[in-house]
């Protein structure tokens, strides 16, 4: 991973300014799109559930596969 970040690293500074700002308008436009991907009463389902399940450990947690998933998203 950081030997990859280090290769875009070397890149990214020796691209133009103009590029440059393409790269960061296509950036800004890709963590929008991730942070809006989950609409929010869902979220706000998910942090209920786990709070109710951690403060009631013998219940299940009928999503527990996907959690790791949406760990991956929201990182």
């Amino acid at each position: 991973m950081n030997a990859t970040a280090e290769i875009l690293k070397h890149k990214i500074e020796s691209f133009t300014p103009e590029l440059l700002q393409t790269l960061a308008r296509m950036v800004e436009k890709l963590e929008m799109q991730n942070r809006f991907s989950v609409p929010q009463f869902q979220m706000d389902e998910v942090l209920y559930r786990i709070q109710f399940h951690n403060e009631n450990p013998k219940t299940k947690l009928d999503f527990y596969e996907n959690i790791s998933e949406l760990e991956k998203n929201f990182a």
